[in-house]
């Protein structure tokens, strides 16, 4: 590697390093406590579980896939000893935010390597751009987690489709969404048989190991947990309602159970239950879409990129939640089109980037008044809502343009 080589890349790590920082310190200081999960849900339940009390997903049905209890208590261990100093809440959210940044770090390393590609490159600063353009929810949520995983698991697909598999599945055991990975992968890679079988064979253990500890029907409770939800305020779905209640002919109502903000008005209880059966068809039709290129010959580096964007975003622009963390299941599929096929991830990097700053100037910057039905936030957010459904357009609009005849595969 020549020196230039060498300092570009210690240029990448220094502000690697810098945006995690800063990501990091906004959270002490931006309002409508953007670490509030962090120190508000995920340490009572990793105290309760290491505590002797309820454990989540265990003893008791639980909103996550029960893997997303292991981040937590991995945090819980790490700030055990910062707590005489910094007490419970503030060792928690240091231990956190060093946990998502590892684990960030080991996804970054294996992103660039030792003497990385232009596409490796420019994927290192997209990441780096999406997360200090997102703000502190790009790192203390739960789904800060899965994005590493994703990206890893995503980049070995090609060459180590098993471990990819067994990966992307544990990530789906955390947080639902890369899930959709796993599905594009059993369609664009070659080797789904071994990548269906890693998957199923970690689903399996998972289950196993979840009804050795005592879990009955909270096994799956992650799943039925959700449909008893109401419409967020924030899901793109939500928008034209959200629209009535600047015109105050619709409520924004608080919902204790789920501890999210929902709408309430006419034709909200018609519209949410059409939504997940709507997401369930077009995650169907756009697999189906892949399929039909799969058995025409397309390749994988030039199907896998925009079939999993595409589902990620159906999962997104369908969803009953629109929690701004959600934008950080687009960092994923963008880095690895980036790195597969760079030419065609322009567009897409640029819309998932600005939709990393809209959303957090909905929240936590302007969410106050986003609450109030105030007219300047609503319409911010209208934007990245619509944004979302043009990320989905582009994403479908690339799938149908991929080639039906194999191609040669792609070089860095």
């Amino acid at each position: 590697m020549t020196r230039l080589n060498t300092a570009r890349l210690a240029a990448l790590w220094i502000v690697f390093l810098a945006v995690h920082l800063l990501t990091a310190w906004l959270g002490w200081i931006y309002p409508s406590q953007p670490m509030g999960d962090v120190v508000l849900v995920y340490e009572p339940w990793a105290s309760s579980a290491l505590g002797g009390g309820a454990i989540v997903g265990v003893t008791e049905t639980w909103v996550y896939p029960q893997l997303a209890l292991v981040p937590m208590l991995l945090a819980k261990a790490l700030s055990m000893p910062l707590v005489p100093l910094l007490g419970a809440s503030g060792a928690y959210l240091i231990a956190w935010a060093v946990l998502v940044t590892a684990l960030d770090a080991l996804a970054f390393a294996v992103l660039l390597g030792r003497s990385p590609s232009r596409p490796r490159i420019t994927a290192a600063w997209f990441w780096c751009a999406a997360l200090l353009l997102l703000g502190p929810i790009a790192l203390y949520r739960i789904d800060a987690i899965t994005v590493p995983i994703a990206v890893v698991g995503g980049l070995w697909l090609s060459t180590k489709p098993a471990l990819a598999a067994a990966l992307l599945t544990i990530g789906a055991w955390i947080k639902i969404w890369p899930g959709a990975l796993v599905i594009a992968a059993v369609v664009a890679v070659r080797a789904r048989l071994r990548v269906l079988i890693a998957a199923a064979a970690v689903t399996a253990g998972v289950m196993v190991l979840l009804v050795l500890l005592g879990a009955d029907d909270e096994v799956l409770g992650f799943l039925t947990e959700q449909t008893g939800r109401g419409l967020q305020i924030e899901a793109v779905a939500a928008t034209p309602f959200l629209w009535l209640a600047v015109a105050g002919a619709a409520r924004i109502e608080y919902s204790f159970e789920i501890l999210t903000f929902q709408i309430s008005a006419d034709g909200v209880d018609a519209v949410q239950a059409l939504l997940t059966p709507l997401m369930v068809v077009a995650v169907l039709a756009v697999t189906a879409l892949g399929v039909v290129k799969t058995l025409r010959g397309a390749s994988f580096h030039r199907l896998f990129p925009p079939l999993a964007l595409s589902l990620v975003a159906v999962l997104i622009v369908t969803n009953k939640v629109g929690s701004p963390q959600f934008q950080t299941w687009l960092i994923a599929p963008v880095v690895i089109w980036l790195v597969l096929d760079s030419a065609r991830a322009r567009v897409p990097a640029v819309l998932v980037l600005v939709l990393c700053a809209l959303t957090c100037l909905v929240y936590p910057l302007s969410y106050d008044a986003l609450l109030a039905a105030q007219l300047l936030p609503v319409l911010v957010l209208t934007l990245r809502n619509v944004l979302l459904i043009v990320l989905l357009i582009v994403g479908i609009r690339a799938l149908v343009r991929v080639p039906a005849v194999r191609t040669p595969n792609h070089q860095e």
